[in-house]
């Protein structure tokens, strides 16, 4: 009886089995004749012409467009610090101090010198318009107090550790009270107004990379334009590329510098337009590039010449015409002069 049962099984599953390729089959010749029927189901796109852009992508370092350090005139002890990181300062702007009566500064006789030439080069200036005193006189006067100022400059100088230029305070190197040597940087301050950047750029690149040319750094969500101040016209041997150098602005110096930023270099190419495809529009064989378009209820394969790429982008030079309709999905299922149904 059990001999029974498991042939009866082997039976059942033999029918099941061919019933199953069978109706496979049935699909398959259905879809094919679908197909065959109606045409395989393609997207495309119309084929326009208009200025191809390449972009060029970068790493760089941005800084100030200016930057210089505050330094210590003398050794001694800080005694007071007046600007933090971020102040905005301008030029010869108190820094920093050392106390007015360190030794060897002889800040306050050069302050007196200074005062007492003044004095009496106004007195002299004011006998001279009415008389009272040659030219000769008033001449001898004013050199010694041109002098005495001088003197009195370079001592305040000393003392007083003043801002270099215009911009922000990035960094403050020392406290108060905290003893230093002579030539110690106090403090850098950077003009951040407009930010600056050093990229290279490879043998193959160099060609895109224009002075003049337009760009833009990003940094976390904040992107600023740039333009391309300077491009070397010989390669560095050791770095085996071009430098370039980029100014960005920066309004309100909301992008600070040492940051690392991506820098994009944007190539328009003017004057003459051309038609651009994507990446996976395009089949390759050999050394060759191809492209299906639509004509006529049937897909035709057309070589094209392609030229610069951008990304997902390519340039193409020849090979189709604008206004053609480009197969852009379905390319897989097709030969050439498949029939084809739009299904965009």
């Amino acid at each position: 009886m059990k001999k029974i049962i498991l042939l009866f099984s082997v039976i059942l599953s033999g029918i099941s089995f061919f019933s199953g390729c069978t109706t496979e089959k049935k699909e398959a010749k259905n879809m094919e004749q679908i197909y065959k029927e109606e045409g395989i189901p393609v997207r495309v796109k119309e084929a326009v012409k208009s200025n191809f852009t390449k972009e060029l992508t970068y790493n760089s370092i941005l800084s100030g467009i200016e930057e210089s350090s505050a330094s210590a005139s003398m050794g001694g002890r800080i005694e007071k610090v007046l600007t933090k990181v971020g102040d905005f300062v301008k030029k010869d702007q108190v820094l920093f101090t050392f106390p007015a009566d360190a030794p060897g500064t002889q800040y306050f006789q050069a302050q007196s010198a200074y005062e007492n030439a003044k004095s009496t080069y106004e007195r002299y200036k004011t006998l001279h318009e009415v008389g009272g005193v040659s030219a000769q006189n008033l001449d001898n006067i004013k050199t010694q107090f041109e002098v005495n100022r001088a003197n009195w400059e370079t001592v305040r100088k000393v003392v007083n550790v003043l801002a270099p230029i215009t911009g922000y305070v990035t960094k403050v190197s020392v406290v108060e009270s905290e003893d230093v040597r002579k030539e110690t940087v106090l403090a850098t301050v950077a003009d951040l107004r407009k930010l600056k950047a050093s990229i290279q750029v490879s043998e193959e690149e160099i060609n895109d990379v224009r002075k003049g040319g337009k760009a833009y750094a990003e940094w976390q969500g904040l992107k600023i334009p740039g333009i391309i101040s300077q491009v070397d016209m010989a390669m560095d041997p050791m770095t085996q590329s071009f430098n370039a150098d980029i100014i960005f602005e920066n309004p309100n110096a909301q992008i600070k510098a040492g940051i690392t930023a991506d820098i994009t270099i944007v190539n328009e190419k003017k004057g003459a337009e051309s038609i651009t495809l994507e990446r996976k529009d395009l089949i390759k064989k050999g050394n060759d590039f191809y492209v299906y378009v639509f004509q006529d209820g049937k897909s035709v394969m057309k070589k094209v010449e392609v030229g610069k790429s951008s990304g997902i982008n390519v340039e193409i030079l020849s090979g189709i015409n604008e206004g053609e309709k480009v197969i852009t999905e379905g390319q897989t299922f097709l030969d050439n002069n498949s029939k084809v149904k739009i299904i965009n």
